[in-house]
């Protein structure tokens, strides 16, 4: 099976017949050269990894715009058709797309997951030029929630149906999770032994990859820090990351949803679930952006500081989209979501509904850097680090290198490794394509500033519960307030003595102010906005994941 390549880099595709932002994406992908065959030569369904320069980890790159967390009428707390979202996430250009249905009773024993497949492939024969694959959002065992994915494959549902009904800790009644609770060590427990299945799964060639990411993990508070290591650590080529900010991010728009309104629908407190070494900042978004990531020098920075990639991810979670006038159709008599595993097709009305959600690539998207097209490319550019995410199509694209100043060896990019000798000076390449066209809310996006971000590697934390990177900080600021088109900047990193990482972070400059750990760590970093208060479209950021620079001699 043959899996078209998407139409702005399809060269068969006149340029005429494109938009704007897909004629930008032409361009970034001739200037990777991977145009036309090269990068169609990965388009057999399933076939083909991405792969690097000699010795380099510096493959020449074009990134995929994705959501790898998407719910239809499958979930039981949304809405949509298949087709609805699909085409939907089509609009918005997106080239791959995860559906995560709810783990219950419904969808793993009434046929949900089955059922939920035929209209997969249906959905993959409507949108054949883009990458849809069946998900599962897994209830961790005593903490939170994570996506689940594999690709296409004659056991993807299989898969699916079997972990959800040995690991889901909703299931199998294992939510407890605060630090007092007699359950919490056994549930902590289940949930590394899950990863430890999936990634068998994956060595005996079950299913051909698999990947999980943590979701909205700080929306609670209960996501530890020792249990997300704990995780990453029990099948690190499995569980590879997190939502750097979470969907829901139209939740806030001012009038919408009332006045205690939160982006994200970080509307929560501390319970006795919560571990409780979190501050109460912890449980709101800023900018947008899940604490653990929108903090310098926090949770994110304390993992990355031990010297292992974490990658982090933007997406829509979409249930119910904001000003959307779609409703829930009606049960007929003796139907329940527990015995069909899947609510009714929605009904069209002429009144806005209930939600707090955008559409797949409307407003939240994850860029994922691969050399050719299909299922398995995409998996292995999340899972080598080659990730940036955007908010309100801030840019059309990045690209990040490091390399040594004196021009020997080979570079890398995001997710990867630089190997130097200390002192050696090196050189952060930024090369950034600014916003084509205007975004759905009919504004053009302008990039105000970049913030490179840097932080000492220190090896494996004592404190499993660390959520501090004492040595990490913003040591570097451009104004490109006036740029604009595709423009480079050329960062000198000195002083290289020790083992470090580098970040790239930028936003729209329209609201910021001192970081949670003082203005000499970040001086104008994401900041929480009023309750009920916050104009996402007002207020967007881009984040890159690290590179690191491993110093020998």
């Amino acid at each position: 099976m043959i899996q078209p390549l998407p139409q702005w880099a399809d060269p068969d595709v006149p340029a005429a017949s494109l938009d704007a932002q897909a004629i930008s994406r032409r361009g970034l992908l001739r200037r990777a050269g991977l145009f036309g065959a090269v990068f169609a030569g990965g388009a057999a369904l399933g076939q083909g990894s991405a792969s690097s320069a000699p010795g380099g980890g510096d493959p020449r790159l074009v990134y995929l715009v994705g959501d790898h967390h998407a719910h239809s009428v499958y979930s039981h707390d949304a809405k949509y058709t298949f087709s609805q979202i699909a085409q939907a996430a089509a609009r918005f250009g997106l080239d791959w797309l995860v559906f995560t249905e709810h783990s219950n009773f419904g969808h793993a024993n009434a046929g949900g997951a089955q059922a939920e497949h035929r209209e997969i492939l249906k959905a993959r024969a409507e949108n054949e030029r883009m990458l849809i694959f069946q998900g599962l959002e897994w209830y961790i065992p005593g903490a939170e929630h994570c996506t689940v994915f594999s690709p296409p494959g004659r056991h993807e549902v299989d898969l699916l149906t079997r972990f959800e009904l040995a690991y889901d800790g909703k299931l199998l009644g294992y939510t407890a999770g605060g630090p007092d609770h007699p359950d919490t060590a056994r549930n902590e427990a289940h949930a590394v032994k899950a990863l430890r299945w999936l990634a068998e799964q994956r060595r005996t060639g079950y299913v051909d990859d698999v990947l999980v990411l943590a979701n909205h993990p700080m929306r609670l508070g209960i996501d530890s820090p020792h249990e997300i290591r704990n995780w990453r650590d029990a099948a690190p080529q499995i569980m590879i990351g997190m939502e750097g900010a979470p969907g829901a991010q139209g939740g806030a728009i001012p009038g919408w949803r009332g006045p205690t309104s939160i982006r994200g629908e970080y509307e929560n407190s501390p319970s006795a679930n919560s571990w409780p070494g979190y501050p109460r900042e912890a449980y709101v978004t800023h900018g947008g952006f899940d604490w653990a990531t929108a903090t310098v020098g926090g949770l994110w920075d304390a993992m990355l500081a031990e010297g292992r990639l974490f990658t982090i991810t933007s997406n829509s979670d979409v249930h119910r989209v904001v000003f959307d006038t779609w409703r829930n159709g009606d049960w007929l008599p003796g139907q329940n979501f527990d015995n069909t595993g899947r609510l009714p097709d929605p009904v069209n009305t002429t009144q806005p509904q209930p939600g707090g959600d955008f559409w797949p690539g409307q407003f939240s998207r994850t860029h994922v850097g691969v050399t050719k097209y299909g299922y398995r490319d995409v998996m292995a550019g999340l899972r080598a680090g080659r990730v940036w995410v955007d908010h309100g199509h801030l840019v059309d694209g990045i690209d990040i290198r490091l390399t040594k100043q004196n021009g020997t060896g080979h570079g890398v990019t995001l997710g990867g490794r630089l190997r130097v000798r200390r002192g050696e000076r090196l050189v952060l390449t930024i090369t950034v394509t600014t916003t084509s066209r205007p975004n759905d809310h009919g504004e053009l996006p302008r990039l105000a500033h970049l913030d490179v971000i840097r932080g000492a590697v220190r090896g494996p934390a004592t404190d499993r519960d660390q959520w501090r990177a004492p040595d990490t900080r913003v040591t570097h600021t451009t104004d490109v307030s006036d740029r604009t088109g595709t423009f480079v900047l050329r960062i000198p990193i000195t002083d290289v003595e020790e083992s470090l990482y580098l970040r790239v972070r930028g936003s729209d400059g329209k609201r910021n102010g001192p970081g949670l750990l003082g203005a000499t760590i970040d001086p104008h970093g994401p900041i929480p906005h009023e309750p009920g208060n916050g104009d996402p479209w007002q207020d967007t950021w881009c984040y890159t994941n690290p590179i690191f620079v491993d110093v020998v001699g």
